[in-house]
């Protein structure tokens, strides 16, 4: 890597570690000394559009911050179709939890629906900085309780509501998410064919 590359990897990360520190400053406040010791256990990730950051069999080693860009946890089931579970966008976080956590191989992929830039935590330093950052901690805490109450929430949806309530209520909560995300893989997100879709689309 030539000094002038290294240099504009060197920015670049930088700039990542500015979206981040700005996204945790919204739920706490942190002293120079802990965004420190933050910035001493990430890593940082360019991730193309289509690049794999998991597949399925692998075990999961990180938690991914999306500074930059869109990803996606999905399976492929015995007929070879998508199976989306969910979209990570700016500031969003994706994983593979039952993985990361038993050291199991992974039932998902996740991948990059655009070029994208990401912060990789491993599974320790995640723990760590709980450990020793109690803002992060509590940071944490408030993430896991809002992942749960939003997997309630779209369990309930799956179990309640059409394909056209379906649709209008993703419109409704990610406008932007419904723009960025081709069609075919809103349709797989909410459990629709693409056909079903457009027909619901059509109407607008």
């Amino acid at each position: 890597m030539t000094i002038i590359n290294k240099l504009l990897t060197s920015f670049v990360h930088i700039i990542m570690f500015d979206i981040f520190r700005n996204y945790i400053t919204g739920y706490s406040a942190f002293t120079d000394n802990e965004f420190a010791l933050i910035a001493s256990v990430v890593r940082f990730k360019t991730v193309r559009k289509h690049q794999h950051l998991l597949q399925e069999g692998e075990i999961a080693r990180y938690h991914y911050f999306v500074a930059k860009g869109l990803l996606r946890t999905y399976s492929i089931d015995k007929k070879g179709n998508e199976l989306i579970l969910r979209f990570a966008r700016e500031n969003g976080w994706i994983s593979d939890c039952e993985s990361l956590y038993m050291g199991t191989p992974s039932q998902f992929n996740i991948d990059a629906i655009e070029n994208s830039e990401v912060i990789l935590f491993e599974n320790s330093a995640k723990e760590l900085l709980m450990e020793q950052v109690p803002a992060f901690g509590k940071m944490i805490n408030t993430l896991k309780n809002k992942n749960t109450v939003n997997f309630q929430n779209r369990l309930h949806e799956s179990l309640t509501s059409n394909a056209e309530q379906k649709y209008h209520n993703f419109v409704a909560g990610y406008p932007e998410l419904a723009l960025r995300v081709p069609q075919h893989m809103v349709a797989s997100y909410l459990g629709v064919q693409p056909e079903t879709l457009s027909r619901i689309r059509s109407k607008r």
